[in-house]
């Protein structure tokens, strides 16, 4: 069966010791209409170069075009075909590759999947920095749901303390999330050689794990971190020892991939190794951040993890961190800031009527609160203190937008914009019949009081009048004067003394307090509050 319905592509070049993408390349197999909507998974190998990574996904390849067919291995003549891989001491692969055909993956629940193979360069050979090496493996990483560390004959100590450099990415994260930022972790351990200690395949592979990531007391610290490290920041570590392919695999030039040149005991291996990582029982979506990502929502990642790296230097790993963790905390800014506009629209919007300003003040922290609240409860990255950053630029901007919703709603109160002298000129037009028919009834002392109370009104529409000139403070005086005016007329109708005729009841009017501002309080304006202003 040959692979001839797709390609490996280059999608992160490595030259002159920088890394770039090639989004293009990566657009046109992430973006089709068929794929880019689907979960996806993303099987990466990573290690030491000319250790077999290109020609172990070959084999995958075959598993994914088989569809599920039990002989996916195919004809014992046919050639092995794929990703670019040869025999020989000299690296092959360069940057980071992936096959340009997604594959269809049917879950047992019924939903369909997408899985997506990558490469990496092979690392610490001779034309590589060390830097490098790291940059390649931690973007693989980050990036695949499933990393397979490809090594050869054993599980040193080396081999741990080079992980290490890439869970350092890892630790970082730790301490800002409660989730751990890699997903599987597969230790493949190629050409084992001592099957009488631990037997091939994923039972030995644990027991040999296990011992190798065994922390005891006689160990060096260092030693100890390092082994916590690895099992923090992965949610699986697994291991898988592989047997010897066969000497005519490993000395011969000709070697083509065939399968009659193999020996039938890694076969029968490579079929376990490929259906436990690839068979829709064991495969494992993408997820960051808890949450599952999307072809399309790869291409981000990607964006923003190799413009990290580029450069060639090796950023540090808060760096990377805080770019998922800050993309986190604005997806879910904006969330809360779209919830809040929705419900602000059903209350105050443009098909709603006029809204009484303490009415919508009041609904303002309602939802104000709960979109807070989402915030809060959606899962995000980082740590506290960026999480409270951008909840305080949260609230400043609810905040923002309440002042919009204000002064769209005063619009619709064609009466709003003349309360104030309004309210004063009736105030002033009740003092005046009063003090008339005061005066006429021969109650002059009484009448000299009331044209004092007007007198005080009149004042006060002057200073109305001049403030709004002025442009200083217009707004506030408007309010308090309208505000305290309205008090005195009211106490004094129920308290009678000016009389039953001159109870009054202002339903035209609509009485409204001046309130602090609101990007001052948290909640909204107590009684104390009311009765100071």
């Amino acid at each position: 069966m040959e692979q001839d319905q797709g390609e490996a592509v280059t999608i992160v070049t490595a030259e002159d010791h920088s890394f770039e993408l090639r989004e293009d390349v990566l657009n046109s197999v992430l973006m089709k209409n068929d794929i880019k909507d689907k979960k996806i998974v993303v099987v990466s190998v990573a290690g030491a170069f000319r250790k077999g990574k290109s020609f172990l996904l070959n084999f995958m390849l075959r598993y994914l075009e088989a569809q599920g067919s039990p002989d996916w291995l195919g004809d014992d003549k046919q050639p092995l075909k794929g990703f670019s891989w040869r025999g020989g001491s000299e690296r092959d692969t360069t940057g980071i590759l992936i096959w340009n055909k997604v594959f269809p993956l049917t879950l047992p629940s019924g939903e369909e999947i997408a899985v997506l193979l990558m490469d990496t360069q092979g690392a610490f050979d001779s034309t590589s920095t060390v830097k490098e090496c790291a940059t390649v493996f931690a973007l693989s990483t980050m990036l695949s749901s499933i990393q397979v560390y490809n090594l050869s004959q054993n599980i040193q100590e080396d081999d741990l303390q080079h992980l290490e450099l890439f869970t350092e990415y890892g630790r970082l994260a730790m301490e800002g999330s409660d989730d751990k930022p890699f997903q599987k972790l597969m230790f493949l351990v190629r050409d084992w050689s001592f099957p009488y200690e631990a037997e091939y395949g994923s039972t030995g592979g644990q027991f040999i794990l296990n011992r190798r990531l065994e922390i005891s007391e006689k160990q060096h610290p260092q030693l100890q971190q390092l082994r916590k490290h690895i099992r923090s920041c992965f949610k699986e570590v697994e291991c898988f020892l592989m047997p010897h392919p066969g000497f005519e695999v490993a000395t011969s030039p000709n070697f083509d991939g065939r399968l009659s040149d193999i020996r039938d005991e890694f076969k029968q291996y490579l079929q376990d190794f490929v259906q436990l990582l690839l068979s829709p029982l064991n495969v494992i979506p993408k997820q960051i951040g808890g949450r599952d990502i999307t072809a399309k929502d790869l291409i981000s990642y990607f964006k923003v993890y190799v413009e990290i790296f580029k450069g060639g230097e090796l950023p540090e790993p808060k760096s990377m961190l805080n770019a998922t963790a800050e993309a986190n905390n604005l997806s879910a800014a904006a969330n809360s800031k779209e919830y809040y506009n929705t419900e602000m629209e059903k209350v105050c919007g443009g098909n709603c009527p006029y809204v009484n300003r303490d009415t919508l003040h009041r609904m303002h922290f309602e939802v104000r609160q709960n979109a807070l609240t989402k915030f809060s409860e959606t899962k995000k990255m980082g740590s506290e203190e960026l999480e409270h950053t951008y909840k305080e630029k949260l609230v400043k901007e609810i905040d923002e937008m309440y002042e919009s919703f204000v002064k769209f709603n005063d619009g619709k109160q064609i009466a709003h914009a003349v309360r104030t002298p309004v309210t004063l000129l009736f105030v002033i037009f009740i003092c005046y019949i009063n003090s008339t028919l005061l005066q006429v009834i021969g109650l002059e002392a009484f009448a000299v009081s009331i044209n004092l109370f007007m007198i005080m009104a009149v004042v006060a529409l002057a200073l109305w009048g001049y403030s709004r000139k002025s442009l200083e403070s217009g707004f506030l005086t408007s309010d308090l004067i309208s505000a305290k005016v309205y008090r005195a007329c009211a106490k004094s109708a129920q308290s009678g003394k000016m009389g039953e005729s001159t109870k009054w009841t202002p339903i035209a009017i609509e009485r409204v307090e001046a309130t602090p501002p609101i990007s001052k309080y948290r909640t909204p304006p107590t009684s104390k509050h009311r009765r100071r202003w």
